[in-house]
């Protein structure tokens, strides 16, 4: 094609194209309807953005995480739409895309009720079919603020402006750095039917949303804060297709009949008394079985792997945690000092300074290392109440907690070792569906972070040789580093496919500088040095790793982990003896075993070892007796009569031993 004055050289999707002058990203795609944006230059942009020379142009197709997060946040503005249509007094506050959908803030003189949901769904449908367009328009500061006089929240927002995305979640999306811009929602005949500040990108139209729906309401302070005013929070979700919006509500539906706080309950394994306080549970019996058989092996396979158990006290004095660094920079998750002998003590929220100490409580030579220092150690972190949930976010709870000592030289291969023990040990547990997750510093935040860029680049590359190393998928995660180093976190996916952060692995050149702990070795040629301390929590806390279990396995837990592995249950009163003697065995050989002899039926025994989820019943009747045999019956239904008693014993002990699934 013979270029002209009036055409532009682009590359799009990888390949060099002439186009003219004024050409929008829109003509790129016409024939790809699941393009709903376009990357430029590696930024997104409406499809009505108009191409410049040299432009790198990549289609932003509807199912990919980027469109879902436009098609979300467009569906927002819908919603936004529709209830300042039903709700004229309401006043908006911030409407991001999340995880699996969107929500919106709203500032109503009375909560949503959830006919007020049916009613905002039903106009978010006839917005839709209207087929409003999405139109972007520049504004300064001064006009934003005479255009949006009645919306005291947006105001705000433009007056922190670059500084929203801190103070608030999900501002972001509205107000940043540079310029601000209000994407009105234009109906056919061009009219305005309704704005909102907003950074962008959108859909086209309206029209292009092809599956939503209106999920709940619930409380929300403005920008997180518990001293600001309560809004309302409308959850959505909204999906590329109605298949994909249909798999996600099975998937919810799924979840719930998975929630381990329910489970919990009807298990009998923990519970939250308000008397003890928020986030703080306490285990029950059958809880304290899984737990303590968590422990057992933890325990087991770190000494397996070289560490030395150890054990630190709940509290410190406050100057401890200026020195590691964590009152300066962690110093809004720990709780108030407590005040004891005229000084301010702590409730320690990591064990990584003590551990440091015991380091340092004698003079260390590079033979020990590594010196691989582990415990169960409680720490309590000051959690917000609106972020606590049931065991995966509690304010106290006990850490897997290791720290490795080594050489520089030695963290690579110590890394690589932690890493395939965390893997082994997620694998026993039955989660085998992983990918690293690869959290480093905000550059632009140095403020935040401590040490220089040279150190962090060292660690920030022998973490991302080792994770590539694994063959697993690496994700970048920028920003999400510790103060002190930069970290890999094993992401897990469970039987249903959600994502858990579990296990993490912290490169640290910081804690034991002079600045710090000041520790050091004695190298080979007499020199004293710093080591490398490698931070490593497997489980992360017991009690989030047990939240992921019970939803995981549903409950019904493997048969090594089941708190009541055997239920004995006669089919007659004078059954009840010959099976109290089998549970007798099998208590020699320690498995867990009850007997059920209450007056019910045998049918409803069965039913009840069924709801409690035990993994293996035993039946005896008068032909069982007889011949020296149980009907031997899984947790599924799934029945096999007249098993001899030795093979019947035997099932059981090589299904705990292989830590198999029934």
């Amino acid at each position: 094609m013979e270029c002209t004055v009036s055409d532009i050289q682009i590359i799009a999707n990888g390949e060099a194209k002439t186009v003219e002058k004024g050409t929008k990203a829109w003509q790129l795609f016409a024939d790809t309807p699941e393009i709903i944006a376009a990357r430029v230059g590696g930024e997104l942009k409406d499809l009505a953005h108009e191409l410049g020379e040299g432009d790198t142009v990549e289609g932003v197709a509807i199912g990919s995480k980027d469109g879902r997060d436009i098609l979300r946040h467009s569906t927002a503005h819908v919603m936004a739409q529709a209830v300042q249509e039903l709700f004229p007094q309401a006043k908006l506050g911030i409407g991001p895309p999340i995880t699996d959908g969107f929500y919106y803030d709203f500032d109503v003189a009375e909560p949503f009720v959830p006919e007020d949901l049916v009613k905002i769904e039903s106009r978010m449908r006839k917005i839709v079919k209207e087929g409003q367009k999405f139109d972007r328009r520049e504004i300064s500061d001064d006009d934003a603020r005479t255009e949006l006089a009645d919306e005291p929240y947006k105001l705000e927002l433009i007056g922190l402006k670059s500084k929203a995305g801190d103070a608030a979640e999900g501002a972001n999306v509205e107000v940043g750095e540079g310029g601000l811009t209000i994407y009105d929602n234009l109906k056919r005949d061009g009219s305005v039917a309704w704005g909102d500040l907003c950074r962008g990108p959108h859909l086209p139209t309206t029209k292009r949303i092809p599956a939503f729906t209106l999920m709940r309401s619930a409380a929300a302070y403005w920008r997180g804060d518990e001293k600001n005013k309560q809004l309302q929070r409308i959850y959505g979700t909204a999906w590329e297709t109605k298949e994909a919006l249909e798999e996600h509500l099975f998937r919810i539906e799924e979840a719930q009949r998975r929630d381990h706080r329910r489970l919990g309950t009807e298990l009998d394994l923990f519970s939250f008394p308000d008397e003890i306080g928020s986030g703080l549970p306490v285990f029950h019996p059958k809880g304290g079985v899984i737990k303590r058989e968590m422990e057992d092996y933890v325990r087991r396979r770190h000494i397996e792997e070289g560490f030395e158990y150890v054990g630190t006290p709940h509290i410190a004095k406050e100057s401890l945690f200026y020195t590691s660094g964590h009152l300066p920079y962690y110093g809004e998750g720990m709780f108030p000092p407590l005040e004891l002998d005229g000084g301010d003590y702590r409730l320690k929220a990591m064990n990584c300074p003590m551990h440091n100490l015991i380091f340092r409580s004698r003079g260390r030579s590079y033979r020990e290392l590594p010196l691989r220092l582990f415990e169960f150690g409680h720490v309590y972190r000051n959690e917000k109440s609106g972020v606590i949930h049931g065991l995966t976010r509690v304010r106290g709870f006990a850490q897997d907690d290791s720290h490795s000592y080594v050489t520089p030289e030695q963290a690579p291969d110590e890394i690589r070792h932690l890493l395939n023990f965390v893997l082994s040990l997620l694998r026993d547990f039955g989660l085998d569906d992983f990918y690293l997750e690869l959290s480093t510093r905000d550059d632009s935040k140095p403020d935040k972070f401590i040490g220089s860029d040279e150190e962090w680049a060292v660690a920030t590359k022998v973490l991302e040789d080792v994770c590539l190393e694994s063959g697993l998928e690496l994700v970048p995660d920028p920003g999400g580093a510790a103060y002190y180093g930069p970290k890999v976190s094993v992401q897990a996916r469970d039987a249903i496919g959600r994502t858990w952060q579990m296990s993490t692995i912290q490169y640290d050149f910081n804690m034991p500088s002079a600045e710090r702990f000041n520790l050091e070795y004695v190298a080979a040629d007499g020199s004293r040095q710093q080591p490398v301390m490698i931070h490593s929590a497997k489980f992360g806390s017991i009690e989030r790793f047990m939240g992921v279990l019970v939803e995981h396995y549903a409950g019904a837990f493997p048969p090594w982990l089941a708190p009541v592995q055997v239920v004995g249950i006669p089919v007659a009163e004078r059954h009840a003896d010959y099976l109290y003697e089998l549970a007798k065995r099998l208590k020699t050989l320690g498995i867990r075993v009850e007997v059920d002899d209450s007056d019910e039926r045998m049918q409803k025994k069965i039913r009840n070892a069924q709801l409690q989820k035990v993994p293996f019943m035993l039946i005896a009747g008068d032909n069982d007796i007889e011949v020296g045999a149980v009907s031997f019956r899984y947790r599924s239904g799934e029945q096999e009569n007249g098993v001899a008693l030795d093979d019947a014993v035997a099932r059981i002990v090589e299904a705990i031993q292989t830590r198999v699934q029934v």
